[in-house]
């Protein structure tokens, strides 16, 4: 990235055409650039992974609790990977580079997809009808197929419709021309991007105040400000930094101590992995103090993530006929909790808590936002597990609890609808009250992580899952291959205990923090910004 911004330069130019020529860059033209990547990514990307459950079920003959761990594996994945192309782009590439070379991966795994629905040597063979055995894939078409997956991880309803009632090479396929058209349209406006350089990851930032930290533990903790390093050229305002580190986590204090040889003549410091800036520890330090809470955040986030995969097997076993003619596809039934949660976000930020606001004097704080959406999480859960005990009474009742596979039970979809609804009204509450805390309490060289933060805890989420139901089908006969004869019920009320379990855990971490920014986000959120 840097070289491609210094060889529009020459070494005659003048700062004044520099920065001419760099005026010039970004700008309004650029967002037509990015609505358009943003638009053929999301629709590519959707396109296949929420539609993956029902393809690994129908057309590789999985196991369908095999194929929602699969899922849970990929959504934790895509989740965890972007942590991982910012580091790279903030440390060594720069963003184009890093969003280009995705891109082209994500395509070239589209392909490899659609190619494994289109060439039957691809995948095994279909499961004769009336019979209860099916051929599994082999380890050579299983390969290609999860090789597949990786690379295109790197909504639309009509796309899913395509695949399970059309085709499934054809729905693929235009996930792969969505995708294709994302990354042409991207590459376009590379003249018109401003590219600067890589300035170093904060996450590396934190782990040098460790390793520094480990260091120096032999060297004594001091008092005087002339004795730690204050870096008064990275930008941060210094005005609101004390001169001397906080009492709290003192041993991180060693990180910021100068000693022999920390610091080079020009004054920067000449051993980066042994010489901190006293803001570097303050920031984690503050980290530290919210990781309690963020913490509460994975198994908050587990119940949403095992639900997603586990609602599209059981609307897979259930009616889904909407009038005569047509029929939902099993994996459109989680765009409710989408749709929900948007909803529910606008009605609570501009009606809500407005009034709250009014009638109490006050705002509801992050903490607060965390809490009820705590509650309403562990409600949603009790919602299902009832929905499910129900759908399995009805299963008993005409003994489709006997076949090998899951049978469809004579219970329409919309029994799910109620509780991805109160799921959407929790996921609007939590996750922009987890957003607003850390960019409220997060220091401003830290600030752009805090939907990174949230991220994390998704992706950490749907690998708990994973190792959840692998615990519980391991150990119980809940979850056999024929969900009717299962107890995915008593699956939804570990959830509820997990869930409520963790509230317990929350309002303990609540209750010990102490708002660093109070002051602010009092101001923040009664101007509505928030």
């Amino acid at each position: 990235m840097a070289e491609a911004k210094e060889s529009n330069h020459f070494p005659g130019d003048t700062e004044s055409q520099i920065s001419d020529s760099r005026s010039k860059k970004g700008g309004f033209i650029t967002l037509f650039f990015i609505i358009g990547t943003v638009s053929g990514v999301m629709l590519s990307g959707f396109g296949w992974l929420a539609n993956i459950i029902v393809y690994l079920v129908e057309e590789f003959n999985i196991e369908s609790i095999n194929a929602s761990q699969i899922s849970n594996v990929v959504h934790g994945t895509m989740n965890m990977l972007p942590i991982l192309g910012a580091f790279i782009a903030d440390s060594y590439v720069g963003d184009f580079a890093v969003a280009a070379i995705s891109s082209f991966i994500s395509s070239l795994g589209i392909i490899l997809l659609t190619l494994t629905a289109k060439i039957s040597s691809l995948k095994p063979p279909p499961c004769e009808n009336g019979s209860s055995l099916c051929q599994g894939p082999s380890k050579l078409q299983l390969g290609i197929l999860y090789i597949s997956i990786a690379m295109a991880s790197a909504a639309s309803t009509a796309l899913i419709y395509v695949q399970d009632s059309i085709s499934w090479g054809l729905g693929f396929g235009i996930c792969a021309a969505a995708n294709f058209v994302a990354l042409a349209i991207f590459l376009a406006g590379y003249k018109f991007y401003r590219y600067d350089k890589p300035k170093g990851s904060p996450f590396t930032a934190m782990v040098r105040v460790l390793v520094a930290a480990v260091r120096k533990s032999g060297v004594k903790v001091s008092s005087k400000s002339e004795d730690y390093y204050h870096d008064e050229h990275d930008g941060t305002d210094y005005k609101v930094m004390p001169a001397t580190p906080k009492r709290s986590f003192r041993f991180l204090n060693r990180a910021a101590l100068k000693t022999e040889g920390d610091i080079s003549s020009d004054g920067s410091i000449a051993r980066p992995w042994k010489l901190c800036s006293l803001q570097q520890v303050e920031d984690l330090k503050t980290v530290i103090r919210l990781f309690p809470i963020w913490s509460t955040g994975i198994f908050l986030a587990t119940p949403f993530t095992t639900q997603s995969s586990i609602t599209v097997i059981q609307a897979l076993a259930m009616d889904r006929h909407l009038g005569s003619n047509f029929k939902l596809p099993a994996a459109s039934i989680v765009v409710v909790i989408l749709i929900s949660a948007s909803f529910f976000v606008a009605l609570f930020d501009r009606f809500l808590f407005p009034a709250w606001q009014r009638l109490s004097g006050r705002p509801l704080t992050p903490l607060q936002r965390i809490g009820i959406g705590h509650v309403v999480n562990v409600l949603s859960m009790v919602i299902s597990a009832l929905v499910e005990a129900k759908r399995l009474k009805i299963a008993h009742a005409h003994h489709l609890d006997q076949a090998q596979h899951s049978a469809i039970v004579p219970m329409t979809v919309w029994w799910l609808f109620p509780q991805l609804v109160v799921v959407g009204i929790g996921d609007a509450l939590h996750f922009p009250g987890h957003v607003g805390l850390y960019y409220q309490e997060f220091p401003v060289s830290l600030r752009s992580t805090a939907t990174a933060m949230v991220s994390i805890v998704i992706g950490i989420a749907f690998y708990v899952s994973t190792a959840l139901v692998d615990l519980i089908r391991n150990s119980t006969g809940w979850l056999p291959e024929n969900i009717n004869n299962g107890r995915l019920d008593n699956l939804y009320w570990i959830l509820v205990v997990t869930g409520s379990l963790n509230f317990i855990y929350f309002l303990v971490c609540a209750k010990l923090y102490k708002y660093q920014n109070m002051e602010k986000e009092v101001d923040t959120v009664s101007n509505s910004d928030m």
